[in-house]
């Protein structure tokens, strides 16, 4: 399943400057994220090959007064067994994932349902808050685990986000493709990345 397509990907995450010295120094490690609405479940998060999307993300992180300094640090990274949601045979896995948390739901009773996806304001129309999508995800993990079979080392997808890219394209201003590391020792390395040159 994980091995149709390339092993390796260049990864960007953005984060503030210390946090990133830090880790090109060797002295911490990425943090995973383990939100209820992350997109691809809990796992270290990066952008593949668009440094420039991490440094949007690092950069709005500073405006929300989150970081002092935006920073990003990339990574080769060994995707391993991979859920690769652009692939098929993922798709496929998923969709069962979902049926059978929906069957878990239903027989724990007491009119329980689902989480769902949501959006974040009106001016919000990609559902930026995924708990449907990560209780999906956590579920199939959880899955393979009590089965005794190996759990994903990551997971990839690929994200259609933001309005159109230009009057009645079917493209999205933000489209990447993201991926949610769950195996942090398939970070093979890390690397500097510049922030890009803005004109004035």
């Amino acid at each position: 399943m994980a091995r149709l397509h390339t092993s390796f990907i260049l990864g960007y995450h953005g984060c503030s400057a210390e946090v990133g010295e830090k880790i090109l120094a060797g002295d911490a490690l990425l943090a995973e994220s383990d939100k209820e609405y992350d997109w691809l479940g809990p796992g270290v998060y990066f952008w593949e090959a668009d440094p420039n999307r991490a440094w949007e993300w690092a950069n709005w992180k500073v405006s929300r007064g989150e970081y002092a300094e935006p920073f990003v640090v990339g990574a080769v990274i060994d995707l391993g067994n991979c859920l690769d949601l652009m692939a098929r045979d993922s798709l496929e896995s998923l969709a069962g994932a979902y049926s059978s948390l929906l069957q878990v739901t239903k027989a724990a009773g007491d009119d329980r349902e689902l989480p769902r996806n949501k959006q974040v304001g009106d001016h919000d129309k990609d559902h930026l808050l995924r708990f449907l999508d990560c209780a999906v995800i956590r579920h199939l993990q959880a899955v393979l685990a009590e089965a005794g079979e190996e759990p994903f080392d990551s997971v990839r997808g690929l994200f259609t986000e933001g309005g159109a890219l230009f009057p009645g394209s079917g493209f999205k201003q933000k489209t990447h493709v993201q991926v949610a590391v769950t195996n942090s020792d398939l970070i093979k390395g890390y690397f500097r990345v510049d922030e890009p040159f803005r004109a004035e």
